[in-house]
Protein backbone atom coordinates (compact mmCIF):
# COMPACT_ATOMS: atom_id res chain seq x y z
CA UNK A 1 0.00 0.00 0.00
CA UNK A 2 1.56 3.31 -1.07
CA UNK A 3 -0.37 6.42 -0.02
CA UNK A 4 0.20 9.43 -2.21
CA UNK A 5 2.04 12.62 -1.33
CA UNK A 6 -0.08 15.73 -0.70
CA UNK A 7 0.69 18.46 -3.24
CA UNK A 8 2.03 20.76 -0.52
CA UNK A 9 4.59 18.13 0.50
CA UNK A 10 5.95 17.21 -2.93
CA UNK A 11 8.96 19.52 -2.48
CA UNK A 12 9.01 20.40 1.24
CA UNK A 13 11.70 22.37 3.03
CA UNK A 14 12.14 21.48 6.74
CA UNK A 15 13.57 24.08 9.10
CA UNK A 16 15.29 22.03 11.81
CA UNK A 17 15.23 18.86 9.71
CA UNK A 18 17.60 17.05 12.09
CA UNK A 19 15.16 17.10 15.03
CA UNK A 20 13.63 13.84 16.22
CA UNK A 21 10.11 14.65 15.08
CA UNK A 22 10.97 16.60 11.93
CA UNK A 23 13.50 14.07 10.62
CA UNK A 24 11.00 11.24 10.89
CA UNK A 25 8.45 13.01 8.70
CA UNK A 26 11.19 13.98 6.24
CA UNK A 27 12.37 10.37 6.01
CA UNK A 28 8.88 9.03 5.29
CA UNK A 29 8.29 11.67 2.61
CA UNK A 30 11.65 10.90 0.99
CA UNK A 31 10.79 7.18 1.00
CA UNK A 32 7.46 7.98 -0.65
CA UNK A 33 9.24 9.88 -3.42
CA UNK A 34 9.06 13.53 -2.34
CA UNK A 35 11.93 15.88 -3.13
CA UNK A 36 12.93 16.72 0.45
CA UNK A 37 15.21 19.55 1.53
CA UNK A 38 15.92 21.30 4.78
CA UNK A 39 18.39 22.83 7.18
CA UNK A 40 19.68 22.23 10.68
CA UNK A 41 21.97 24.03 13.09
CA UNK A 42 24.67 21.36 12.93
CA UNK A 43 25.58 18.26 10.98
CA UNK A 44 24.67 14.90 12.50
CA UNK A 45 24.19 11.20 11.72
CA UNK A 46 20.51 12.03 11.22
CA UNK A 47 21.37 14.59 8.56
CA UNK A 48 23.59 12.06 6.83
CA UNK A 49 20.84 9.42 6.95
CA UNK A 50 18.51 11.90 5.25
CA UNK A 51 21.08 12.60 2.55
CA UNK A 52 21.32 8.85 1.95
CA UNK A 53 17.59 8.89 1.24
CA UNK A 54 18.09 11.65 -1.34
CA UNK A 55 17.30 14.70 0.79
CA UNK A 56 19.25 17.94 0.53
CA UNK A 57 20.39 19.02 4.01
CA UNK A 58 22.01 22.41 4.59
CA UNK A 59 23.96 23.18 7.76
CA UNK A 60 23.07 26.50 9.36
CA UNK A 61 20.05 28.68 8.65
CA UNK A 62 20.09 31.13 5.73
CA UNK A 63 17.50 32.53 3.37
CA UNK A 64 19.41 31.15 0.40
CA UNK A 65 18.86 27.57 1.56
CA UNK A 66 15.18 27.78 0.64
CA UNK A 67 14.57 26.83 -2.99
CA UNK A 68 12.22 29.09 -4.95
CA UNK A 69 10.17 26.10 -6.11
CA UNK A 70 9.57 24.64 -2.63
CA UNK A 71 5.92 23.66 -2.23
CA UNK A 72 5.94 24.27 1.53
CA UNK A 73 8.09 25.08 4.53
CA UNK A 74 7.63 22.64 7.42
CA UNK A 75 8.22 23.97 10.93
CA UNK A 76 7.87 22.84 14.52
CA UNK A 77 6.75 25.01 17.41
CA UNK A 78 10.43 25.53 18.29
CA UNK A 79 11.13 27.59 15.14
CA UNK A 80 11.17 31.32 15.85
CA UNK A 81 9.42 33.88 13.66
CA UNK A 82 12.72 35.60 12.77
CA UNK A 83 14.32 32.48 11.29
CA UNK A 84 15.74 33.68 7.95
CA UNK A 85 14.29 30.76 6.01
CA UNK A 86 10.84 31.37 7.49
CA UNK A 87 11.13 35.09 6.64
CA UNK A 88 12.14 34.15 3.08
CA UNK A 89 9.15 31.80 2.79
CA UNK A 90 6.85 34.72 3.56
CA UNK A 91 8.56 36.83 0.89
CA UNK A 92 8.09 34.07 -1.70
CA UNK A 93 4.54 33.27 -0.62
CA UNK A 94 5.43 29.66 0.15
CA UNK A 95 2.90 28.01 2.51
CA UNK A 96 4.08 27.18 6.02
CA UNK A 97 2.99 23.76 7.33
CA UNK A 98 3.27 22.77 10.98
CA UNK A 99 4.99 19.48 11.67
CA UNK A 100 1.81 17.99 13.13
CA UNK A 101 -0.22 18.80 10.01
CA UNK A 102 2.45 17.15 7.86
CA UNK A 103 2.39 14.04 10.04
CA UNK A 104 -1.42 13.95 10.01
CA UNK A 105 -1.40 13.96 6.23
CA UNK A 106 0.98 10.98 6.17
CA UNK A 107 -1.54 8.96 8.21
CA UNK A 108 -4.43 9.57 5.79
CA UNK A 109 -5.95 6.32 4.55
CA UNK A 110 -4.11 4.18 7.09
CA UNK A 111 -5.14 2.63 10.41
CA UNK A 112 -3.39 4.92 12.84
CA UNK A 113 -2.31 4.27 16.41
CA UNK A 114 -1.46 7.55 18.17
CA UNK A 115 0.50 7.23 21.42
CA UNK A 116 0.05 10.09 23.90
CA UNK A 117 0.99 10.82 27.50
CA UNK A 118 3.25 13.09 29.50
CA UNK A 119 5.95 10.42 29.33
CA UNK A 120 6.51 6.96 27.87
CA UNK A 121 5.40 7.85 24.33
CA UNK A 122 8.64 7.03 22.57
CA UNK A 123 9.06 3.68 24.27
CA UNK A 124 5.47 2.55 23.69
CA UNK A 125 5.46 3.69 20.04
CA UNK A 126 8.75 1.86 19.53
CA UNK A 127 7.45 -1.34 21.12
CA UNK A 128 4.51 -1.31 18.71
CA UNK A 129 6.72 -0.55 15.70
CA UNK A 130 9.06 -3.42 16.54
CA UNK A 131 6.28 -5.89 17.35
CA UNK A 132 4.23 -5.13 14.23
CA UNK A 133 7.35 -5.38 12.08
CA UNK A 134 8.24 -8.70 13.73
CA UNK A 135 4.77 -9.96 12.78
CA UNK A 136 5.42 -9.00 9.13
CA UNK A 137 2.69 -6.33 9.17
CA UNK A 138 5.17 -3.81 7.73
CA UNK A 139 3.90 -0.70 9.59
CA UNK A 140 4.81 2.89 8.94
CA UNK A 141 5.97 4.66 12.08
CA UNK A 142 7.21 8.01 13.35
CA UNK A 143 8.96 8.00 16.72
CA UNK A 144 10.73 10.62 18.84
CA UNK A 145 13.87 8.51 19.18
CA UNK A 146 15.99 5.99 17.25
CA UNK A 147 15.23 2.31 17.71
CA UNK A 148 18.12 0.13 18.83
CA UNK A 149 17.14 -2.55 16.31
CA UNK A 150 16.27 -0.92 12.96
CA UNK A 151 18.32 2.13 13.98
CA UNK A 152 15.87 4.73 12.79
CA UNK A 153 13.05 6.88 14.11
CA UNK A 154 10.72 6.52 11.13
CA UNK A 155 9.94 4.47 8.06
CA UNK A 156 7.36 4.16 5.33
CA UNK A 157 5.99 0.64 5.45
CA UNK A 158 3.88 -1.26 2.94
CA UNK A 159 1.20 -2.24 5.46
CA UNK A 160 -1.98 -0.42 6.42
CA UNK A 161 -0.95 0.52 9.99
CA UNK A 162 0.74 3.79 10.99
CA UNK A 163 2.10 4.13 14.54
CA UNK A 164 2.92 7.66 15.67
CA UNK A 165 4.06 9.43 18.78
CA UNK A 166 1.44 12.09 19.58
CA UNK A 167 2.95 15.17 21.23
CA UNK A 168 0.80 17.07 23.69
CA UNK A 169 3.41 19.74 24.45
CA UNK A 170 2.01 22.26 21.93
CA UNK A 171 -1.43 20.63 21.50
CA UNK A 172 -0.36 19.32 18.10
CA UNK A 173 -1.70 15.84 18.91
CA UNK A 174 -5.16 17.27 18.40
CA UNK A 175 -4.52 17.17 14.62
CA UNK A 176 -4.62 13.36 14.34
CA UNK A 177 -7.59 11.05 13.66
CA UNK A 178 -6.42 7.70 15.07
CA UNK A 179 -8.28 4.42 15.06
CA UNK A 180 -6.59 3.64 18.37
CA UNK A 181 -5.42 6.30 20.83
CA UNK A 182 -3.18 5.39 23.76
CA UNK A 183 -2.99 7.64 26.83
CA UNK A 184 -0.23 6.47 29.17
CA UNK A 185 -0.52 9.22 31.79
CA UNK A 186 -1.74 12.79 32.19
CA UNK A 187 0.45 15.10 34.28
CA UNK A 188 1.27 18.79 34.43
CA UNK A 189 4.21 19.66 32.19
CA UNK A 190 5.06 22.07 29.36
CA UNK A 191 4.38 25.08 31.55
CA UNK A 192 4.96 27.55 28.73
CA UNK A 193 1.82 26.20 27.02
CA UNK A 194 -0.39 24.97 29.89
CA UNK A 195 -1.33 26.98 32.96
CA UNK A 196 -3.15 24.25 34.89
CA UNK A 197 -4.10 20.58 35.05
CA UNK A 198 -7.55 21.53 33.82
CA UNK A 199 -6.03 22.90 30.62
CA UNK A 200 -4.06 19.66 30.24
CA UNK A 201 -7.19 17.56 30.67
CA UNK A 202 -9.12 19.70 28.18
CA UNK A 203 -6.32 19.20 25.66
CA UNK A 204 -6.31 15.43 26.15
CA UNK A 205 -10.12 15.39 25.89
CA UNK A 206 -9.86 17.07 22.50
CA UNK A 207 -7.28 14.48 21.43
CA UNK A 208 -9.55 11.61 22.51
CA UNK A 209 -12.44 13.28 20.68
CA UNK A 210 -10.50 12.88 17.43
CA UNK A 211 -10.55 9.06 17.59
CA UNK A 212 -12.51 7.87 14.54
CA UNK A 213 -16.06 6.57 15.17
CA UNK A 214 -15.88 2.98 16.36
CA UNK A 215 -12.26 3.45 17.45
CA UNK A 216 -10.61 2.62 20.76
CA UNK A 217 -9.03 4.54 23.62
CA UNK A 218 -6.43 2.52 25.52
CA UNK A 219 -5.77 4.29 28.82
CA UNK A 220 -3.95 3.68 32.10
CA UNK A 221 -6.08 2.53 35.03
CA UNK A 222 -3.53 3.32 37.75
CA UNK A 223 -2.44 6.91 37.11
CA UNK A 224 -4.60 9.64 38.65
CA UNK A 225 -4.62 11.99 35.66
CA UNK A 226 -5.53 9.18 33.28
CA UNK A 227 -8.29 7.97 35.60
CA UNK A 228 -9.82 11.46 35.63
CA UNK A 229 -9.61 11.63 31.83
CA UNK A 230 -11.36 8.25 31.61
CA UNK A 231 -14.20 9.59 33.75
CA UNK A 232 -14.49 12.62 31.47
CA UNK A 233 -14.72 10.64 28.22
CA UNK A 234 -16.34 7.34 29.19
CA UNK A 235 -19.82 7.03 27.79
CA UNK A 236 -19.08 8.88 24.56
CA UNK A 237 -20.90 7.21 21.71
CA UNK A 238 -18.82 5.17 19.24
CA UNK A 239 -15.75 5.15 21.53
CA UNK A 240 -14.54 1.88 23.03
CA UNK A 241 -12.55 2.49 26.23
CA UNK A 242 -10.01 -0.17 27.28
CA UNK A 243 -8.17 0.36 30.57
CA UNK A 244 -4.91 -1.37 31.47
CA UNK A 245 -2.79 -1.61 34.61
CA UNK A 246 -2.59 -3.15 38.06
CA UNK A 247 -6.00 -1.91 39.19
CA UNK A 248 -8.41 -4.82 39.87
CA UNK A 249 -10.92 -3.09 37.61
CA UNK A 250 -8.56 -2.81 34.59
CA UNK A 251 -9.78 -4.42 31.38
CA UNK A 252 -6.24 -5.64 30.69
CA UNK A 253 -5.06 -6.36 34.22
CA UNK A 254 -1.42 -6.69 35.15
CA UNK A 255 -1.25 -9.73 37.43
CA UNK A 256 2.48 -9.66 38.11
CA UNK A 257 5.70 -7.93 37.05
CA UNK A 258 8.83 -9.90 37.91
CA UNK A 259 12.20 -8.11 37.50
CA UNK A 260 14.92 -10.29 35.99
CA UNK A 261 18.07 -8.14 35.88
CA UNK A 262 17.80 -5.85 32.86
CA UNK A 263 14.54 -7.50 31.73
CA UNK A 264 11.08 -8.13 33.21
CA UNK A 265 8.56 -10.93 33.00
CA UNK A 266 4.97 -9.66 32.79
CA UNK A 267 1.76 -11.63 33.35
CA UNK A 268 -1.54 -10.05 32.34
CA UNK A 269 -5.15 -11.17 32.47
CA UNK A 270 -6.84 -10.51 29.14
CA UNK A 271 -10.37 -11.68 28.38
CA UNK A 272 -10.20 -13.95 31.41
CA UNK A 273 -6.98 -15.66 30.33
CA UNK A 274 -3.45 -15.36 31.73
CA UNK A 275 -0.71 -14.35 29.31
CA UNK A 276 2.99 -14.13 30.24
CA UNK A 277 5.67 -12.45 28.15
CA UNK A 278 9.11 -10.88 28.45
CA UNK A 279 9.96 -7.18 28.28
CA UNK A 280 13.63 -6.77 27.35
CA UNK A 281 14.19 -3.52 29.27
CA UNK A 282 14.15 -3.03 33.07
CA UNK A 283 11.59 -1.23 35.18
CA UNK A 284 7.92 -1.39 36.08
CA UNK A 285 7.09 1.65 33.92
CA UNK A 286 8.49 -0.02 30.80
CA UNK A 287 6.52 -3.16 31.60
CA UNK A 288 3.34 -1.07 31.77
CA UNK A 289 4.24 0.57 28.45
CA UNK A 290 4.43 -2.92 26.95
CA UNK A 291 0.97 -3.76 28.29
CA UNK A 292 -0.41 -0.58 26.71
CA UNK A 293 1.16 -1.61 23.38
CA UNK A 294 -0.37 -5.07 23.76
CA UNK A 295 -3.84 -3.65 24.39
CA UNK A 296 -3.59 -1.33 21.39
CA UNK A 297 -2.54 -4.11 19.04
CA UNK A 298 -5.38 -6.31 20.26
CA UNK A 299 -7.78 -3.42 19.58
CA UNK A 300 -6.66 -3.59 15.93
CA UNK A 301 -7.49 -7.30 15.83
CA UNK A 302 -4.00 -8.75 16.25
CA UNK A 303 -3.94 -12.01 18.27
CA UNK A 304 -2.70 -11.29 21.81
CA UNK A 305 -0.31 -14.25 22.08
CA UNK A 306 1.41 -13.34 18.78
CA UNK A 307 1.73 -9.71 19.79
CA UNK A 308 3.04 -10.52 23.29
CA UNK A 309 5.80 -12.67 21.86
CA UNK A 310 6.73 -10.00 19.32
CA UNK A 311 6.90 -7.25 21.96
CA UNK A 312 9.67 -9.29 23.59
CA UNK A 313 11.83 -8.54 20.52
CA UNK A 314 11.97 -4.87 21.45
CA UNK A 315 15.42 -4.11 22.86
CA UNK A 316 15.19 -0.40 23.54
CA UNK A 317 15.38 3.10 22.15
CA UNK A 318 18.44 5.27 22.19
CA UNK A 319 18.53 7.41 25.35
CA UNK A 320 15.93 5.27 27.18
CA UNK A 321 18.18 3.51 29.74
CA UNK A 322 20.61 2.82 26.91
CA UNK A 323 23.85 1.09 27.87
CA UNK A 324 26.63 3.22 26.40
CA UNK A 325 29.41 0.92 27.50
CA UNK A 326 31.53 -0.35 30.37
CA UNK A 327 35.06 0.59 31.42
CA UNK A 328 37.09 -0.11 34.56
CA UNK A 329 34.18 -2.17 35.88
CA UNK A 330 31.77 0.80 35.64
CA UNK A 331 28.65 0.74 33.46
CA UNK A 332 27.56 4.00 31.82
CA UNK A 333 23.86 4.25 30.93
CA UNK A 334 22.01 7.13 29.26
CA UNK A 335 18.51 8.28 30.20
CA UNK A 336 16.29 10.88 28.50
CA UNK A 337 14.31 11.40 31.73
CA UNK A 338 13.73 15.09 32.46
CA UNK A 339 10.36 15.17 34.27
CA UNK A 340 10.39 14.16 37.96
CA UNK A 341 8.11 11.16 37.35
CA UNK A 342 10.41 9.90 34.59
CA UNK A 343 13.48 10.51 36.71
CA UNK A 344 12.04 8.58 39.64
CA UNK A 345 10.94 5.71 37.41
CA UNK A 346 14.34 5.34 35.74
CA UNK A 347 16.25 5.66 39.01
CA UNK A 348 14.03 3.03 40.65
CA UNK A 349 14.45 0.77 37.62
CA UNK A 350 18.23 1.06 37.82
CA UNK A 351 18.14 0.50 41.58
CA UNK A 352 16.30 -2.76 40.96
CA UNK A 353 18.55 -3.83 38.09
CA UNK A 354 21.86 -2.79 39.63
CA UNK A 355 21.30 -4.65 42.91
CA UNK A 356 23.92 -3.47 45.42
CA UNK A 357 25.87 -1.25 42.99
CA UNK A 358 26.29 2.45 43.70
CA UNK A 359 24.24 4.67 41.38
CA UNK A 360 25.96 7.90 40.29
CA UNK A 361 23.91 10.42 38.29
CA UNK A 362 24.90 13.27 36.01
CA UNK A 363 21.71 15.33 35.64
CA UNK A 364 21.12 18.20 33.24
CA UNK A 365 17.83 20.07 33.83
CA UNK A 366 15.84 20.80 30.66
CA UNK A 367 14.05 24.15 30.20
CA UNK A 368 13.84 27.08 32.60
CA UNK A 369 10.04 26.88 32.79
CA UNK A 370 10.10 23.21 33.78
CA UNK A 371 12.79 23.83 36.39
CA UNK A 372 10.82 26.72 37.86
CA UNK A 373 7.69 24.59 38.29
CA UNK A 374 9.18 21.17 39.04
CA UNK A 375 12.70 21.84 40.34
CA UNK A 376 11.82 20.74 43.89
CA UNK A 377 10.47 17.40 42.65
CA UNK A 378 13.55 16.91 40.45
CA UNK A 379 15.78 17.39 43.46
CA UNK A 380 13.73 14.95 45.52
CA UNK A 381 14.07 12.35 42.75
CA UNK A 382 17.86 12.66 42.86
CA UNK A 383 17.76 11.46 46.47
CA UNK A 384 17.37 7.95 44.97
CA UNK A 385 20.97 8.13 43.72
CA UNK A 386 24.07 7.61 45.84
CA UNK A 387 25.59 10.80 44.44
CA UNK A 388 24.69 13.30 41.72
CA UNK A 389 26.37 15.99 39.67
CA UNK A 390 23.91 18.67 38.50
CA UNK A 391 24.71 20.75 35.41
CA UNK A 392 23.36 24.14 34.41
CA UNK A 393 19.93 24.24 32.78
CA UNK A 394 19.78 23.27 29.11
CA UNK A 395 17.70 26.10 27.60
CA UNK A 396 16.58 24.43 24.34
CA UNK A 397 14.06 26.90 22.87
CA UNK A 398 13.70 29.11 25.97
CA UNK A 399 15.26 32.32 27.21
CA UNK A 400 16.49 32.42 30.84
CA UNK A 401 14.04 33.27 33.63
CA UNK A 402 15.18 35.55 36.47
CA UNK A 403 16.24 33.57 39.51
CA UNK A 404 15.74 30.17 37.86
CA UNK A 405 18.94 28.10 37.98
CA UNK A 406 20.01 24.57 38.85
CA UNK A 407 20.38 25.75 42.44
CA UNK A 408 16.62 25.22 42.85
CA UNK A 409 17.15 21.52 42.22
CA UNK A 410 20.33 21.26 44.25
CA UNK A 411 18.75 22.87 47.32
CA UNK A 412 15.76 20.51 47.13
CA UNK A 413 18.05 17.50 46.65
CA UNK A 414 20.12 18.40 49.70
CA UNK A 415 16.97 18.96 51.74
CA UNK A 416 15.91 15.42 50.77
CA UNK A 417 19.22 14.03 52.02
CA UNK A 418 20.89 13.67 48.63
CA UNK A 419 24.61 13.95 48.05
CA UNK A 420 24.73 16.44 45.19
CA UNK A 421 27.32 18.74 43.62
CA UNK A 422 26.89 21.60 41.12
CA UNK A 423 29.08 21.48 38.02
CA UNK A 424 28.94 24.59 35.84
CA UNK A 425 31.55 23.43 33.31
CA UNK A 426 30.21 20.45 31.37
CA UNK A 427 33.69 19.67 30.11
CA UNK A 428 34.79 18.95 33.69
CA UNK A 429 32.21 16.20 34.20
CA UNK A 430 34.03 13.18 32.66
CA UNK A 431 37.10 13.62 34.87
CA UNK A 432 34.93 14.27 37.92
CA UNK A 433 32.90 11.10 37.36
CA UNK A 434 36.03 9.04 36.71
CA UNK A 435 37.39 10.29 40.03
CA UNK A 436 34.20 9.29 41.88
CA UNK A 437 33.42 5.93 40.27
CA UNK A 438 34.62 2.58 41.56
CA UNK A 439 34.39 -0.88 39.97
CA UNK A 440 30.81 -2.12 40.16
CA UNK A 441 29.24 1.35 40.06
CA UNK A 442 26.60 2.43 37.55
CA UNK A 443 26.78 5.95 36.07
CA UNK A 444 23.56 7.40 34.68
CA UNK A 445 23.66 10.47 32.41
CA UNK A 446 20.16 11.94 32.61
CA UNK A 447 18.28 14.72 30.83
CA UNK A 448 16.77 15.73 27.49
CA UNK A 449 19.61 18.03 26.44
CA UNK A 450 23.19 17.41 25.32
CA UNK A 451 24.15 15.57 28.52
CA UNK A 452 23.95 12.45 26.33
CA UNK A 453 27.26 13.50 24.74
CA UNK A 454 29.07 12.89 28.04
CA UNK A 455 28.65 9.10 28.09
CA UNK A 456 31.47 8.27 25.64
CA UNK A 457 33.71 10.90 27.25
CA UNK A 458 33.15 9.39 30.70
CA UNK A 459 34.01 5.95 29.31
CA UNK A 460 37.22 7.34 27.80
CA UNK A 461 38.27 8.81 31.14
CA UNK A 462 37.43 5.58 32.97
CA UNK A 463 39.48 3.59 30.45
CA UNK A 464 42.52 5.81 31.01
Amino acid sequence: MAPGIPAALERPHFIGIGGAGMSGIAKILAQRGAKVAGSDAKDSPTAEALRTLGATVHIGHAAGHLADDATSVVVSSAIRADNPELVRAAELGIPVVHRSDALASLMDGLRAIAVAGTHGKTTTTSMLAVALSELALDPSYAIGGDLEGPGTNATHGGGDIFVAEADESDRSFQKYDPQVAIVLNVELDHHANYASMDEIHESFETFVGKVVPGGTLVIAADQAGAVELTERVRGRSSLDVVTYGESPTADVRVHKITPRGLTSEVTVVLNGKYLTFTVSVPGRHYALNAVAALAAGVALGIPAHNLASAIGKYTGVKRRLQLKGEAAGVQVIDSYAHHPTEMTADLEAMRGAASDARLLVVFQPHLFSRTKELGTEMGQALALADASLVLDIYPAREDPLPGVTSELIIAAAKAAGARVTAVHDKAAVPAAVAGMAKPGDVVLTMGAGDVTDLGPQILDHLSS
